[in-house]
């Protein structure tokens, strides 16, 4: 550590023009301050000052060695900054915007858990299924998986969030032919707001596309699926939602060769919070809690085990 003192003695010494001001920058003594340039130039081999009565200047190699001690001297001071932040308990507070149904069953746990290790943070959690520009109504962090693209706001991918096409098998065995979807048309689609009416799949000859008529309308994942398993009609939802109800013989996929794109879950925060200590800590731990498998494919205490789990 005294070859980085000596490096900012140094640095002191070219910003005042002189060995006497930079000693009454550091409040110490002329003497102090040539000892240490001595032992700098000692261990570098050459001199870095041509010294004379009317000015101070920087030899070649004392031109050349500059930049180099101002940026092993900024990445010594960054090192330790980050170490005593890292140290240092999290403190402020976070809002996050979070979609009802992905908070309640999944993203509610996992976000407690981060406050139970951070006890002085506190944390504003919304509720809230519409998508929200965090910049203008408030959010450090707003998550959901419905594309968004807003203006100096950053998206962080966390995990794929895989929908499915169901129907119940009372519905389908009244209801029209449904072999492709361009026949849903003609079927009562179910739909959630504000997703928008347009369905699109990928099939084997491309993508295809149909703007549905929707009966119902929904802004609540878990009230869609009750209107599938109620036979009102076709639904597009979270695969995690309807695993257990096919699994149950309740729901069965519709069209199967026609994928429906998955979304992304992703965490939605303005560009100005992206440098924010505590904000970055939360998509960090949210990161860690969906990787390298979403939490609804891993058993509870696998989610917990994965967020609590040492660096």
């Amino acid at each position: 550590m005294d070859t980085i003192d000596n490096m900012r003695t140094f640095l002191a010494v070219v910003r005042a023009g002189s060995f006497s001001a930079a000693a009454r920058n550091l409040d110490t003594v002329p003497s102090v301050i040539s000892k240490k340039i001595n032992r700098l130039e000692d261990q570098i081999g050459t001199p870095l000052f041509i010294r004379s009565t009317r000015k101070l200047q920087l030899t070649e190699t004392g031109e050349r060695v500059h930049p180099r001690f101002l940026s092993i001297v900024a990445e010594v001071s960054d090192t330790f900054a980050d170490m005593r932040d890292a140290a240092s308990p999290m403190e402020g507070t976070l809002r996050i915007k979070c979609p009802t149904t992905l908070c309640v069953l999944h993203f509610g746990r996992i976000i407690t858990q981060f406050q139970a290790a951070h006890p002085k943070a506190r944390i504003d959690l919304v509720l809230m299924d519409r998508s929200v520009n965090p910049l203008e109504e408030g959010f450090d962090i707003a998550l959901g998986a419905i594309p968004s693209s807003y203006p100096n706001v950053e998206a962080i991918p966390l995990c794929p969030y895989p929908r499915l096409m169901i129907a119940s098998q009372t519905y389908l065995a009244r209801a029209p032919e449904l072999t492709h979807p361009r026949h849903l048309l003609a079927h009562d689609c179910l739909t959630f707001h504000p997703t928008g009416s347009n369905w699109v799949f990928e099939g084997d000859q491309g993508p295809v596309s149909v703007e549905i008529h929707s009966r119902f309308s929904v802004n609540d994942s878990l009230v869609l699926v009750e209107s599938v398993l109620a036979d009102l009609g076709v639904a597009v939802v979270a695969e995690y939602l309807a695993r257990p109800h096919i699994a149950r013989g309740a729901l069965e996929v519709v069209l199967p060769e026609y994928k429906v794109p998955d979304l992304w879950i992703s965490a939605w925060v303005p560009a100005t919070r992206t440098q924010d200590r505590l904000v970055m800590a939360m998509c960090d731990w949210l990161a860690r809690a969906v990787h390298p498998l979403a939490p609804w494919d891993r058993p509870v205490a696998d989610v917990r085990d994965q967020v609590l789990a040492p660096d």
